[in-house]
């Protein structure tokens, strides 16, 4: 046993049975993965257990030279410090946490005289900030109706008591337009400038109800002063703010305040949500991307992501809305799941936030590389039907005939997910007769694939019948008990209005449910619109080759040219054969039309 082996397994035996978080060195002393365990021994035993490892664990203790643990007091307690560990030393082997694209906040600026505005760059020393906002247009909404209810200033001007006393600014139109209370000149009822911005702060934090009640009782006093003008503005500033509440509150009183999770994922990649609601209103929100390195459970991604989007919004609300339960992070929050009512419209529409951002990143991404997309639609095809390889080549075949008449088939050949239609192969049927489309199948199929060992070529990674049942085994037959090849082997079930309805796999054949949305499932019907379509064109051809062939071919003295011009003057064999010999001559010429006359009257006469 090596040096290094001897070492692992002295530290093996030490561990103990306690909580805790272990580390994993390599030789050069960086730590290459960090975990949580309510049992270290038992987990940090189970890496080396050659029975249970993957693909990805064999990689990771590959390169372990050294273990390291912390015991801690519980399970919550190894997930914080585990979590911390991670975003300490961002190990090889930990999933990795991908910031996307920054969303908007709102800033309140720290000036004598502050402003409200929307950005993308956060700096504490300019301002408090709100925020992020991820969905929607909530950032727009929310600054509208603050422009709108305080004619707070918009202006870049940095303003000091100090200026406006010397009378350095003059007002601009917004202060004309009444959009602006003219702060700079010190204009009346600027002197409400700061009651303005507290007012707008709370709105921003969701406290539309509160405000609401304070203009209320504001326009009740102004009305019982007889100052009735002054009692109706405020009475339209009331209906802006039901109008923006109608927008943005979804919720009664069952959800005033939570923290509500939607979780989705594709391949290595996971994404998290939250929306946050604080008095019934959604105020912020973010999503977050994760890579799995491998092989986390989505409980235990759930929880990470939970306390990293917690702590980026700055929320302590215990109520927490989450699709299932995750992983045990904080034993003080009620977390569950939202099966009716407006709980479940939340849990809804953070589900649906998770989902939207997933597809705008796939969507980017697939832009700037459309190779990847090919492969990730393939990849999901893979992991559907659990193929042993990714389908790189993928053949599909479908029989055309008509009554058993000019029986053909073809072969279409897709490669990375795309038509290579170089590669696309014609048979004519020869060994089968009449309408016999398994036996034709099964004709085609050895052929194709006796060609290739023939000529040394490798196999496709997938064959895929343009059919049901019958077909996949007619395929298999061909394949597997003539040839003695092994290729995976998938079929395309119609319904009764002849449209692709589910992919079959396996023998026997089980359906393999998908959404008829899916990119996996669009790929498919692609691959069957175009291996009828090639068949189809391919059977057409032949029948109208068969047809134009007829008795002219018989003639001698009839070639090609004499043939089509024959043809387009009389349009059919029929007519020749009815005309009479001035006619033909007339048509097509004294000599073709003499040869053709005396051709066909020698039938006649015969």
């Amino acid at each position: 046993m090596k040096k290094q082996d001897n070492h692992i397994a002295l530290l093996l035996k030490r561990i103990p049975e306690n909580p805790g978080v272990y580390q994993y060195f390599d030789k050069e002393g960086q730590i290459i993965y960090v975990g949580k365990a309510k049992n270290l021994h038992r987990r940090v035993n189970s890496y080396f257990n050659k029975d249970y490892q993957s693909s990805k664990t064999r990689q990771l203790v590959a390169h372990i030279a050294d273990i390291r643990y912390v015991v801690v007091d519980s399970e919550q307690d190894a997930f914080l410090l585990e979590n911390n560990l991670i975003k300490q030393y961002q190990p090889k082997y930990n999933i990795l946490l991908k910031d996307g694209k920054s969303y908007p906040s709102i800033c309140i600026t720290r000036e004598p005289y502050p402003r409200i505005f929307k950005t993308r760059t956060i700096n504490k020393k300019i301002g408090e900030y709100y925020g992020p906002y991820s969905f929607g247009n909530t950032v727009e909404t929310v600054l509208e109706l603050i422009h709108k209810l305080y004619p707070i200033r918009t202006c870049n001007i940095p303003l000091t008591p100090d200026s406006i006393g010397k009378k350095k600014v003059k007002v601009c139109l917004k202060y004309h337009l009444k959009n602006c209370c003219g702060i700079c000149e010190n204009r009346p009822g600027s002197e409400h400038y700061p009651e303005w911005i507290d007012q707008a702060r709370k709105l921003i934090k969701g406290d539309a109800h509160e405000i609401g009640r304070q203009l209320e009782a504001e326009m009740l006093q102004k009305a019982a002063e007889t100052k009735y003008e002054e009692a109706a503005s405020i009475k339209r500033k009331i209906e802006l703010l039901e109008q923006f509440k109608s927008k943005t509150i979804i919720t009664n009183s069952s959800a005033k305040d939570a923290d509500v999770f939607g979780y989705d994922e594709q391949n290595d990649r996971v994404y998290i949500s939250m929306l946050h609601v604080h008095n019934g209103c959604i105020v912020r929100g973010q999503t977050i991307e994760y890579r799995r390195k491998m092989e986390e459970e989505k409980e235990e991604l759930l929880a990470l992501g939970m306390m990293e989007l917690r702590a980026r919004l700055e929320s302590d609300t215990k109520d927490v809305i989450v699709p299932f339960i995750p992983e045990v992070f904080d034993d003080t929050l009620h977390v569950h799941i939202a099966l009716s009512g407006d709980k479940k419209k939340l849990l809804d529409l953070a589900m649906h936030n998770v989902q939207q951002y997933k597809l705008d990143r796939l969507k980017q991404e697939d832009k700037l590389n459309p190779e990847q997309r090919n492969v990730r639609i393939l990849t999901e095809l893979q992991q559907l039907v659990g193929l042993p390889t990714l389908p790189r080549w993928i053949d599909c075949f479908d029989n055309s005939n008509i009554q058993g008449t000019n029986a053909v088939a073809g072969c279409v050949v897709y490669r990375m997910g795309k038509p290579s239609k170089s590669d696309y192969k014609k048979f004519e049927i020869k060994t089968v007769e009449g309408a016999d489309d398994y036996s034709s199948m099964r004709e085609v199929v050895r052929r194709r694939y006796q060609h290739l060992i023939e000529e040394g070529k490798p196999m496709p990674d997938l064959i895929i019948a343009d059919g049901g049942i019958g077909q996949m085994h007619a395929i298999r037959e061909a394949v597997e008990d003539q040839l003695g090849l092994h290729i995976p082997i998938a079929g395309l079930k119609k319904n009764d209005k002849h449209r692709t309805q589910t992919l079959l796999y396996g023998f026997p054949p089980m359906e393999i449910s998908m959404p008829v949305t899916s990119e996996v499932f669009r790929l498919l019907v692609q691959i069957q619109d175009e291996v009828h379509r090639f068949a189809i064109s391919y059977h057409k051809k032949r029948r109208s080759k068969s047809l134009k062939s007829s008795e002219l071919d018989d003639i001698q003295g009839v070639g090609e040219v004499g043939k089509r011009k024959i043809l387009q003057a009389f349009h059919s064999v029929e007519r020749v054969k009815r005309a009479e010999l001035m006619e033909l001559q007339e048509k097509v010429g004294k000599h073709l039309g003499s040869v053709v006359y005396e051709y066909f009257r020698g039938k006649i006469s015969r």
